[in-house]
């Protein structure tokens, strides 16, 4: 654990100095109250910060406790040109958990995601995992994180074998090794015949089967996932969403990213919607149902990112069909 009687600050306009300093004086204060839990609301400028887990180590100092701590997001920023794409997430992803991280196409799920694997480097704000910073050179977190992403580039001139041999090799895995569980795993999810042929010859949902294998072949304690069931059938489903449950229960972390609301309802433990750039809802689907007066995520979704004219689109849509038809 990191002694942090000052957070550490992101270099940001002087709107940022003043919100950290607000932190510093939160931290100021539960360093004199026995280490309660804070929550401090700030103005439109800002964002609800939690601060959670003080514990006290010597007279002046807490430290945060962040052994539970998988994934911790501060403030992040991310700007494209003129288009700002994340305007401030907070987040902390706990070990074992299946968070659902969900919101509208272009709310910034996937640039989330490839920030904190570190494939967006021009960002503000701090992305700690397993309590290490991406800004310290070190890579060897890397080792301890499986991907998935929505839309994925495989050499589809090697066979599925040669592929997964290859990405456990990359993660320091002996190819012997690499090879058995690479053999064991596409047997368990019945593609054994397949192993031998190249990738180009394999359906989308074959394809998707080997990505996930290549996910997991090392082990990793988080998973991230873009979209994992895009061309699965129903059984297959059935299986992955089970193996996130088991993985899960197993103290792995899974960040999984979906617009099958369905999906993420029933396998999430905790749910995060994010809409324009800003975490809007964070809690259980139970919480968020509770809040927004609603029995199904999908019509949390709506209702929290206010989109209430998807049956008046679908009737304009239907009737200018009906048009062209005539």
């Amino acid at each position: 654990m990191n002694e942090v009687g000052i957070l550490s600050r992101p270099q940001e306009p002087l709107i940022g100095k003043l919100r950290w300093m607000i932190a510093d004086q939160a931290l100021y204060k539960a360093n004199h109250q026995g280490g309660q839990r804070y929550e401090f609301a700030q103005s439109s400028c800002f964002h609800t910060y939690y601060f959670r887990s003080f514990i006290r180590t010597k007279k002046w100092g807490f430290t945060l406790s962040e052994t539970n701590i998988a994934v911790s997001i501060r403030d992040l920023r991310v700007v494209f040109g003129t288009n700002v794409v994340l305007k401030g997430v907070n987040l902390n992803v706990e070990r074992g958990q299946i968070i659902g991280y969900i919101g509208p196409n272009g709310a910034g799920k996937s640039t989330t995601i490839k920030s904190v694997l570190g494939l967006v480097k021009d960002y503000l704000g701090e992305i700690r995992i397993f309590g290490q910073t991406l800004e310290d050179g070190e890579l060897t977190y890397k080792r301890r994180i499986g991907y998935v992403p929505e839309t994925a580039e495989i050499y589809d001139a090697l066979t599925a074998g040669e592929y997964l041999t290859f990405i456990g090799r990359l993660y320091g895995i002996d190819p012997k090794t690499a090879e058995r569980k690479a053999r064991a795993l596409m047997g368990i999810l019945d593609l054994s015949s397949a192993y031998n042929s190249r990738l180009s010859s394999y359906s989308k949902g074959m394809r998707q089967k080997v990505l996930l294998i290549s996910s997991l072949l090392h082990n990793p304690d988080i998973l991230f996932l873009d979209e994992p069931l895009s061309g699965l059938d129903a059984n297959s489903v059935s299986v992955v969403k089970d193996i996130l449950t088991q993985l899960a229960a197993k103290g792995k972390t899974i960040f999984y990213s979906s617009h099958i609301m369905e999906v993420v309802e029933k396998i999430s433990n905790r749910i995060v919607l994010l809409n324009d750039g800003l975490v809007v809802a964070d809690g259980t689907f139970e919480e968020l149902s509770a809040q927004a007066s609603e029995r199904s995520l999908e019509e949390v979704f709506n209702d929290i990112t206010g989109f209430h004219e998807h049956t008046d689109i679908a009737a304009r849509f239907v009737s200018t069909v009906e048009e062209v038809s005539r």
